[in-house]
């Protein structure tokens, strides 16, 4: 199991700032053989001493002061100078209105020029927050209801909402972000930017594009996947001194450079053959279609598969690929009398029709480890005999649907996926009993014991047909070189997101990149994380 950085959702955040604030659990030393205690050692041994004890707490308040200072140092060093001095600070009703309210009183400290716009009640907000609204106030802080029309500001924090939202936005909320939006100022969202979906990444009636979201205690979700790209901007972690982990075991963790750098193929060594590096099967490229198979076998090769083989089901299918000779083309029924195949990789281009059920059936019976993708993933969603054998397999198998193939799988719409993809990649992933990628922005790995991590890599260029055949054939060479379903999942997946983000600095755009140079860019990134 690899972890990175965790992810947590709002409910699991909730649990870590409430056992950070717990006393801790007595601690009962050891009394030696035959001793006994009296009432003053059976005092003794809950705590030292009860300042002891107060010094472990961590109040919610602590937590709010932590944060809001945080934030304050960021939108110093981030977004204001000597010259741009203006800030306008927006607090909203909950627990990120409290911080806000820290970050307002520090930055007001070092001379900035501070506008606070409170939109909620002060009889109705929490102890803390109410602290940090009056330590403002004290510090001789003002509280406006509305943003004044006649002003313009250097930077905006946006302290609105935080975690946990799940309605539209509506009334005065919702101008109030509309109005942040027109501003196009540089925007420090707290935590998570007001109207986007901590657990889901959903936009609940209009969100805060922000240039910078800080967020605290750990990653959440909702800045990862779907919308949260778009909204976030750059996301900076502030811990507060918390280790999340030790009091909430994470279930979820990002997906990142460092990440995939961990799971890397073994150096080959100077005495080696191609048939160390394992041989790949795969089968599609039906009439019209053949294009999706080429790509996949090509990608396959250039990331360091010994030997590819295409089973291709047109039946006037060439017998050799030009561009890429290395390609062994065959009958579909002659990969299944090969010995020495590694996995199969089956769906790129592989149609519906009759014979194409009839081969993924023979896959799916096979002990191979299996990358189904396409229509692979299609034929399994139309027809319950392939679903069963697949949930039946003892040998691995790895799924890569979006968002549309995956609402097949699970007898709904895609945008219920949409909805709470974080749900769908696990459902899927239990449902088959297989390692799952739900593609598309913030693409989720998800595993049959529950566990789920959230790509960090790829972009808009990546919308273009033939990406995801790619992306099997890549995850097929990293399983025939002996990475497990897991490993080569994670590290296929990034590595194609990072094959597209170089590719965007090459290109100096998004507009034209193709599948074809993501298997070019991939390899040439996987040779320089292997070498250094």
């Amino acid at each position: 199991m690899i972890n990175s950085t965790p992810v947590y959702t709002t409910a699991e955040i909730r649990a870590i700032e409430q056992l950070a604030a717990a006393p801790p659990a007595p601690r009962t030393p050891p009394i030696p053989r035959g001793a006994k205690r009296n009432q003053g050692q059976e005092a003794g041994l809950r705590y030292a001493s009860r300042e002891q004890a107060t010094s472990s707490l961590t109040s919610p308040r602590t937590l709010m002061e932590k944060a809001g200072l945080a934030a304050a140092e960021i939108a110093r060093d981030r977004l204001l100078t000597d010259d741009r001095n203006t800030v306008l600070v927006l607090a909203g009703p909950g627990n990120n209105g409290g911080d806000a309210f820290v970050v307002a009183r520090h930055l007001q400290a070092w001379w900035f020029k501070v506008t606070l716009v409170f939109s909620g009640e002060r009889e109705r907000l929490s102890a803390d927050a109410k602290q940090a609204l009056d330590a403002w106030l004290a510090a001789g802080g003002e509280i406006l209801a509305g943003i004044p029309a006649d002003k313009t500001w250097d930077a905006v924090i946006d302290g609105l909402f935080g975690i946990g939202l799940e309605r539209d936005l509506a009334g005065e909320y919702l101008k109030l972000v509309n109005a942040v939006n027109r501003m196009q100022r540089p925007v420090l969202a707290l935590d998570i930017p007001s109207g986007l979906g901590s657990d889901n990444g959903n936009v609940y009636g209009a969100a805060i594009r922000s240039a910078v979201t800080v967020t605290f205690i750990g990653l959440k979700p909702g800045l990862l996947t779907r919308h949260g790209p778009d909204y976030c901007g750059e996301i900076l972690l502030r811990t507060l001194d918390l280790d999340a982990s030790s009091l909430v075991e994470p279930h979820a963790w990002e997906l990142d450079q460092a990440c995939a750098q961990k799971l890397l193929p073994p150096p080959r060594p100077a005495n080696s053959h191609k048939g160390m590096f394992g041989s790949v099967g795969i089968i599609g490229g039906a009439a019209g279609m053949v294009g999706a198979a080429f790509l996949a076998g090509t990608a396959t090769l250039k990331l360091g598969a010994g030997r590819v083989y295409l089973g291709l089901m047109a039946a006037d299918a060439l017998g050799v690929n030009t561009a890429q000779p290395e390609l062994m083309l065959r009958p579909v029924h002659e990969l299944f009398k090969l010995d020495h195949l590694s996995c199969l990789v089956v769906g790129p281009g592989l149609g519906m029709e009759p014979n194409a059920h009839f081969w993924l059936g023979s896959a799916l019976e096979s002990a191979l480890p299996l990358v189904l993708d396409a229509d692979a993933l299609n034929l399994i969603a139309a027809h319950p005999r392939l679903a069963g054998l697949l949930r039946a397999r003892a040998a691995a198998a790895i799924l890569t649907p979006h968002a549309a193939e995956a609402a097949r799988l699970l007898d709904t719409d895609t945008a219920a996926i949409q909805h709470d993809r974080m749900a769908a990649a696990t459902r899927l992933a239990q449902r088959f009993n297989c390692c799952v990628v739900l593609k598309g922005a913030g693409s989720i790995c998800a595993m049959p014991d529950g566990r789920r991590y959230l790509n960090t890599s790829g972009n808009p260029g990546l919308s273009s047909a033939g990406t995801g055949d790619v992306l099997s054939g890549i995850i097929g060479a990293l399983l025939a070189q002996g990475l497990s379903a897991e490993n080569a999942l994670l590290l296929a997946v990034y590595l194609h997101g990072a094959a597209a983000d170089a590719l965007l600095q090459a290109h100096g755009g998004l507009i034209g990149m193709t599948a074809s140079e993501i298997a070019d860019a991939a390899r040439s990134l996987l040779n320089q994380w292997t070498n250094n």
